[in-house]
C-alpha cells in the first residue's frame, strides 16, 4: 500500500512539476503554441493600452447611476403633443410594430401620456429641465445633454450590463475595471476603482458583475464603498488583534504566497498578494477617507450628508473626498428609478434624495478645478415610454421601460458645457436626430480619458476582448 502511495505521490508531483513548467517557459519556443493548447491565454493578455496623455481631457470619472430607469420625458425631454393627445393610442406609424416588454402588450392598449411636472429652460444655453431637479438645473451651462442615447435591451440585468461592461453576457469586465487596468493608480494606498451604493436595491437590485473585472486581472475589480458603518468589510483587525501582530500575519502570508508563485507561475498569486497589501494599506487610508464628519457643517448641510448614515448624499460627498485622493473610477448608484406606476409622487421624492447632492458634488469639483479633468456621467440604463402604463392619471401613471431612448447628462472632462445633443419625435417614442449607442458612449468616454476604445484590448480565450465589444464610435460633436 505504501509503495502504491509512494508511486501515486510521485506522479502527482511530476504532472504539477510539468504544468509548472510550461506556465514558466511558455514564453519560450512554442509558449504561443501551447498557450492556446492549455488556455494559458492570461500569459499574453496585455495588449498596449493605446493610451495618448496629450489627448487626455480627463483623468478620472464618477458615474451617477440610477438603477431602473430614470424617466427622461419627467425630467429631461418635454413633449407637449403628449398632452394635448392625452389617452390617445400610440400610432402604429409611429411604434412601427418596434419591440415593448410583455407587460404592457398584457395591458392592450397603449394610451400616451404628458408629463405632469412644469419644464423650463435655465442657463445661457436655455437648457430644458423639469422643476423635480431644481439644483441640477443651475449647473445647466456645465452640462452636455445628450437626448438620443439608445440601448438594444428592455430588460433591467441586460441594459444595465451593457452600459457597464458592453454586452449583455455575463463574465465580461466592466467599464472602471478597464479604465483601472488602462491607467493605473494615482495612489497606491486606495483601489483605482471604488463602488458607492444607496437606496431602492431591492426594486431593481444591482449586481455585482457591472463593477466585477471579469477576466481582467483582479486588482482592477470595484470595492463597494459603505457610507455608513465600517467603510469596507473584512478590512479593520479583529478585537484585540494589534497593528503589529495583523502586520505579521500580512508578511508572512505575503512570503508564503511568494513561495507558490515561484513554484507553479500561476498569476493569480501575484492578485492575491496585491489583495493583502492593499488591504494592509487601506486599513490606514480608508477610514480617515471615509469619516466624513471632519467636514465643516456648512458643507455637510450642502449635500444634506449625515455622518453614520447610509445614503446617496453622504456617498456624494465621499465621491469627492475620493476624486481628491486619486481615484480613478467612481461608480454612485443609486436604485429606486423603476417607475411602472404612480410617477408623480414617486419621481419627485426619488430626485428630491439625489438633486441636492448631486449638485453640491459638481459645484465643490467646479470649484476645486477638478471639474476639468473629471468626467461626471449621470443616467439610468434605458429611458421610458411615452404611453402610460397601469391606471391614466395625472395623479398615478406609470411608464414602461424604453431602450430607445434615454437623455444622459455629461460634465466636464473635455465635454461642451451648455450643449444639447440629439432629437427624439414630438412622441418621445423614438431618436430622430443624431442617435448615440451606448457603445459610441464608452468609446467617447474613453476618449476623453486619452483611450483609443479600439485598441484598449484584452486577450482571453483565444481572442482579443473590449469594452465597446465589436462597435461604438467617438462622438465628437459633444466635445471641446
Amino acid at each position: 500500500m505504501q509503495d502504491k502511495q509512494t508511486a501515486l505521490d510521485r506522479a502527482i508531483h511530476s504532472q504539477l512539476c510539468r504544468r509548472a513548467f510550461l506556465e514558466r517557459s511558455a514564453l519560450g519556443v512554442g509558449g504561443f503554441a501551447l498557450s492556446s493548447l492549455f488556455g494559458f491565454d492570461k500569459l499574453f493578455a496585455a495588449s498596449p493600452h493605446a493610451f495618448d496623455p496629450a489627448k487626455a481631457k480627463a483623468k478620472r470619472m464618477i458615474v451617477i447611476f440610477l438603477s431602473g430607469g430614470l424617466s427622461q420625458l419627467d425630467l429631461f425631454d418635454e413633449k407637449p403633443l403628449l398632452n394635448e393627445r392625452r389617452g390617445e393610442e400610440l400610432p402604429p406609424s409611429i411604434r412601427k410594430e418596434q419591440r415593448i416588454t410583455g407587460v404592457t402588450e398584457r395591458q392592450g392598449a397603449l394610451p400616451v401620456v404628458g408629463s405632469k411636472f412644469k419644464f423650463s429652460k435655465y442657463g445661457k444655453s436655455g437648457m430644458t429641465f423639469s422643476e423635480c431637479l431644481p439644483h441640477m438645473a443651475q449647473h445647466a451651462d456645465k452640462f452636455t445633454l445628450v437626448k438620443s442615447l439608445q440601448t438594444d435591451h428592455v430588460l433591467h440585468e441586460a441594459a444595465m450590463t451593457s452600459l457597464f461592461t458592453g454586452t449583455p453576457l455575463l463574465g465580461r469586465p466592466s467599464w472602471g475595471a478597464w479604465v483601472s487596468y488602462a491607467l493605473g493608480s494615482l495612489n497606491k494606498d486606495l483601489p483605482e476603482f471604488v463602488v458607492l451604493l444607496s437606496g431602492g436595491e431591492r426594486l431593481a437590485p444591482l449586481h455585482p458583475r457591472v463593477w466585477h473585472s471579469g477576466f481582467l486581472p483582479g486588482k482592477h475589480q470595484g470595492v463597494p464603498f459603505r457610507s455608513g458603518g465600517e467603510p469596507v468589510l473584512f478590512v479593520k483587525s479583529p478585537p484585540g488583534v494589534t497593528k503589529e501582530s495583523d502586520a505579521n500575519v500580512v508578511d508572512a502570508i505575503s512570503k508564503l504566497n511568494e513561495i507558490e508563485q515561484q513554484r507553479t507561475g500561476d498569476d493569480s498569486i501575484q492578485a492575491r498578494i496585491n489583495a493583502y497589501e492593499m488591504a494592509g494599506r487601506m486599513q490606514s487610508s480608508v477610514p480617515e477617507l471615509a469619516d466624513i464628519s471632519k467636514e465643516s457643517p456648512e458643507v455637510l448641510k450642502k449635500y444634506g450628508a449625515q455622518p453614520g448614515q447610509t445614503s446617496f448624499a453622504n456617498n456624494c460627498l465621499l465621491a469627492r473626498r475620493l476624486c481628491e485622493r486619486g481615484v480613478r473610477f467612481i461608480q454612485v448608484a443609486d436604485g429606486g428609478w423603476d417607475h411602472h406606476g404612480n410617477i408623480p409622487r414617486a419621481l419627485p421624492n426619488k430626485c428630491e434624495q439625489v438633486d441636492k447632492p448631486a449638485s453640491a458634488l459638481l459645484s465643490d469639483l467646479e470649484e476645486s478645478g477638478m471639474l476639468e479633468d473629471t468626467i461626471v456621467m449621470f443616467t439610468g440604463e434605458f429611458g421610458r415610454t411615452s404611453y402610460c402604463e397601469g391606471s391614466l392619471s395625472y395623479r398615478t401613471y406609470g411608464r414602461d421601460h424604453n431602450a430607445r431612448v434615454n437623455s444622459v447628462l455629461l460634465a466636464g472632462g473635455g465635454f461642451k458645457r451648455g450643449f444639447t445633443y440629439g432629437a427624439t419625435d414630438d412622441w418621445g417614442w423614438d431618436v430622430v436626430e443624431n442617435p448615440v449607442h451606448v457603445h459610441d458612449l464608452q468609446a467617447t468616454v474613453l476618449h476623453n480619458m486619452g483611450l483609443d476604445h479600439e485598441k484598449l484590448t484584452y486577450r482571453h480565450m483565444g481572442r482579443d476582448f473590449r469594452l465597446t465589444d465589436v462597435a461604438g464610435n467617438v462622438v465628437h460633436d459633444l466635445l471641446i
